[in-house]
């Protein structure tokens, strides 16, 4: 055996149980729900089913699915476009500016969402959004006479506790990328009379831009299918893709238009993704 295939072999001994679970893992449930969804009948019930595309068209069919797509798709936006704003400042803190123990302490601060139950992190958003909770009782604290707040069951209650979930998420990717910026760049732009906002915008930030790119991409897909944030936090107001997914399979127990409608958003995510790949391909981000 030449040293070239002993390599191959070791690496695919190292990375084939890796793999391999992940195949198990991934690909065999999403095939189970492949093949729910283009049956007629739930699994659950004890008669013989038969093969059918109606659930696909049933999305197309009723009025309200659309609506709330784009529901969805706009929530996702929102909350990527907040975890950025205050997770790209962030994460550049501790990349450029803070050292030694308190940038382990900020990344223990960063972390410590994720050691928690994420039920009891949205419930506690509930005692803080409502009327006489902690935000309403602290303003009239500072202001008497101001008036009642009460952010529960709003379209930004859901933000706020999507935004709380997912913005370690858009931290941590966008430290890695900053991290690996070499300073001598920016010393070099400062040599040749660059600003500091202009050693941002044309070194900083694009160089940073693929933290940025994963990072939104771990937010915008899990929050367009989620449904505890906004079945807890907005209520009706709320209502998204992922609730009416998710009541498929726990209360109607129609598995099959579930799945079909699950199948329906990756389709909806990867045409998203097809559009912007050749923008962020030719500005060198992806590719």
């Amino acid at each position: 055996m030449s040293p070239r295939q002993r390599q191959m072999w070791s690496i695919f001994g190292l990375t084939g149980p890796a793999y391999a679970w992940l195949a198990v893992t991934i690909f065999l449930p999403l095939s189970a729900m492949l093949y729910c969804s283009v049956l007629d009948v739930s699994p659950l019930v004890p008669r013989p089913a038969n093969f059918t595309l109606a659930n696909y068209a049933a999305f197309f069919q009723k009025s309200f699915y659309l609506p709330l797509t784009w529901w969805s798709i706009l929530l996702g936006f929102w909350t990527t476009l907040f975890c950025f704003l205050v997770g790209y400042p962030a994460a550049y803190a501790l990349a450029k500016r803070v050292k030694g123990r308190w940038r382990e302490a900020l990344f223990l601060l960063i972390v410590l969402p994720f050691w928690s139950n994420a039920l009891v992190r949205v419930f506690s958003w509930t005692m803080v959004l409502r009327q006489g909770g902690f935000l309403d009782m602290a303003l009239h604290a500072v202001f008497p006479d101001a008036p009642a707040i009460n952010l529960l069951f709003t379209y930004p209650a859901v933000v706020i506790g999507l935004v709380h979930s997912y913005l370690p998420y858009m931290i941590l990717t966008c430290y890695v990328s900053l991290q690996a910026i070499d300073d001598s760049l920016m010393e070099a732009a400062r040599s040749l009379g660059a600003e500091s906002w202009t050693v941002f915008r044309r070194v900083v930030f694009p160089l940073s831009l693929p933290g940025v790119i994963s990072g939104a991409v771990l937010i915008f897909v899990p929050v367009i299918g989620s449904f505890m944030e906004p079945r807890i936090l907005g209520g009706a107001k709320g209502a998204t893709l992922g609730m009416n997914i998710e009541e498929q399979f726990t209360v109607t127990a129609n598995w099959p238009l579930g799945a079909a409608l699950s199948f329906t958003m990756l389709a909806i995510v990867l045409m998203i993704f097809a559009v912007l790949y050749p923008i962020l391909k030719r500005r060198g981000v992806w590719g």
